[in-house]
């Protein structure tokens, strides 16, 4: 007697030996696993991605934020020197329009530059699952080729 008979009386089957649902189970388990390692993958690729754009953007609301007092303080400046040659009134009303026209044009640039974002998708994990799809497409092909 072999050593592999004698244990629990469960030897394990060759692959050739094993029947149409012991090879479903497998795939069902293998698919199964594929998913959650997939999906594990998508989660921490997010993740990070997350915590990048939450940082990027707790920087950008900062710069913002003390840009707005660097620039009420500039337009005070200009209105009080156009004020030297008009009336006050005026002078006020002149740098309005002009910011005004300024704050149009970066609407425009921004709505442009807003259709040029790249996908949040996880790309790489969208990549790997399609590579995934094809190899068992490809390994149904050949199944059925016999």
């Amino acid at each position: 007697m072999d050593g592999a008979s004698e244990g629990d009386g469960k030897a394990p089957e060759p692959a050739a030996e094993a029947t149409v649902a012991q090879l479903i189970e497998r795939a069902t388990d293998q698919i199964s696993r594929l998913v959650r390692d997939e999906l594990a993958s998508a989660r921490v690729e997010l993740t990070d991605k997350g915590k990048r754009a939450g940082f990027a953007a707790v920087m950008f609301g900062g710069a913002g934020g003390v840009a707005v007092y660097g620039g009420g303080a500039l337009v005070a400046a200009f209105i009080l020197l156009l004020e030297k040659v008009m009336w006050a009134w005026l002078a006020a009303l002149v740098v309005a329009v002009v910011l005004f026209a300024v704050a149009g044009l970066l609407a425009l640039f921004g709505k442009k530059q807003s259709k040029r974002v790249e996908p949040l998708a996880p790309q790489s994990t969208l990549n790997s699952v399609r590579k995934d799809v094809e190899s068992v497409q490809q390994a149904v092909k050949e199944g059925r080729g016999r």
